[in-house]
């Protein structure tokens, strides 16, 4: 699920059906607390983060164009909120991002990492 804003109810209907949710840097907006309650119930196995470029920047650069550089910011944001370290998710996240995406090569030189 894209860009997921909705109520933990549909998170919970799209991952009965197979989904994943993505979040974007609404997570990080004042206003979004419920989203990141549910957000906190996603489980890590079938959690992603996006940009959303060039919308939805995160705090602190909400309003302003987005970039794939701040995916960082956001990495951080969710580790913090559910209480995780950075490299533990970082590397949750990759594996989730190659179960989603298998054709994605799967070799260490050509990832990113988030730290």
């Amino acid at each position: 699920m894209h860009c997921f804003t909705g109520s933990y109810s549909l998170a919970k209907q799209a991952l009965d059906c197979g989904f994943n949710i993505s979040f974007s840097g609404i997570l990080t907006f004042k206003k979004a607390e419920s989203l990141r309650e549910t957000c906190k119930k996603i489980p890590l196995d079938r959690l992603h983060i996006e940009t959303d470029s060039p919308f939805l920047s995160p705090e602190p650069h909400r309003g302003k164009e987005n970039q794939p550089a701040y995916v960082s910011l956001l990495a951080q944001w969710v580790a913090d909120l559910l209480k995780v370290d950075l490299q533990t998710l970082s590397e949750q996240l990759k594996k989730n991002t190659w179960n989603l995406f298998p054709k994605i090569k799967k070799e260490e030189d050509n990832w990113t990492k988030l730290d």
